[in-house]
């Protein structure tokens, strides 16, 4: 994530240093933080002790991740905690109707934050959890969400090059275009492998009135893919949730 930030300022040196774990998490060594993140040694060891006192990194070993204060200071973001609060109870009939795993995402720049991900004990392996982020172009929510966003949104990222995490992945602009545009006629969207190998998404938009806030999805073996029994169901757990939105919307 990119940031025009003054040179000397050293919390937004120390944000540099956490955006290096954007989006897959992990750990690394000092130096590592130091040369992904584009400063001094001298400025990192500094930095990471106070990370590491404040709760926002943790010590393993010579390796430092996230720590567990970020994860609470995240959940009490208010409007990403009213949404997941009322998409609860319909993401898990959602996943008692169809047994694969449930996400529930929202956008954030040009990539889909996770905010709820339900699965069995069976589920398949996938990129995607709560709290991280993959790019909007290579999943499911991220292209019902980009369907239904300003027109200005897509054109900005069609005119750049495309992220791909699977071979895959659309990498055409004019083929996504498309993609899209199907979306906005049919109201759902799909994934095939374009995120993980073997796995293949339906999805849905959430709107607040007339403005796309969040999207549903569920996630299926390859073979096991059937959207016209997947549709039905994704489809009236994105309506009743927005109409929950609309409902709550109004009432305050």
């Amino acid at each position: 994530m990119t940031r025009n930030r003054p040179a000397g300022n050293m919390l937004d040196k120390a944000v540099d240093l956490l955006d290096v774990y954007q989006p897959g998490g992990g750990s690394f060594r000092l130096t590592e933080l130091a040369t992904k993140a584009g400063l001094s040694k001298t400025t990192t060891f500094r930095l990471v002790g106070d990370l590491v006192r404040l709760g926002l990194l943790e010590r393993v070993g010579e390796h430092y991740r996230l720590g567990g204060r970020l994860f609470e200071l995240g959940s009490l973001v208010p409007r990403r905690l009213d949404l997941r609060e009322a998409a609860v109870p319909f993401l898990q009939d959602l996943y008692e109707t169809t047994r694969h795993t449930v996400h529930f995402g929202v956008r954030d720049d040009r990539d889909v934050v996770y905010l709820e991900r339900i699965h069995g004990h069976d589920a398949v392996r996938l990129p995607s959890r709560i709290g991280g982020r993959l790019p909007l172009t290579c999943t499911a929510i991220g292209k019902a969400l980009l369907a239904f966003s300003e027109p200005e949104l897509a054109d900005l990222i069609l005119a750049d090059p495309l992220p791909h995490l699977t071979s895959f992945s659309i990498t055409d602009p004019l083929r996504l275009r498309t993609s899209l545009e199907q979306t906005q006629v049919s109201g759902l969207a799909y994934e095939e492998q374009e995120a993980a190998l073997g796995v293949n998404c339906i999805a849905a938009p959430v709107f607040s009135g007339a403005v796309v806030v969040a999207a549903v999805s569920v996630a299926v073996p390859r073979e096991q893919f059937r959207p016209a029994h997947l549709a039905p169901a994704v489809r009236t757990t994105a309506l009743g949730l927005s109409r929950t939105l609309r409902q709550h919307g109004a009432s305050r």
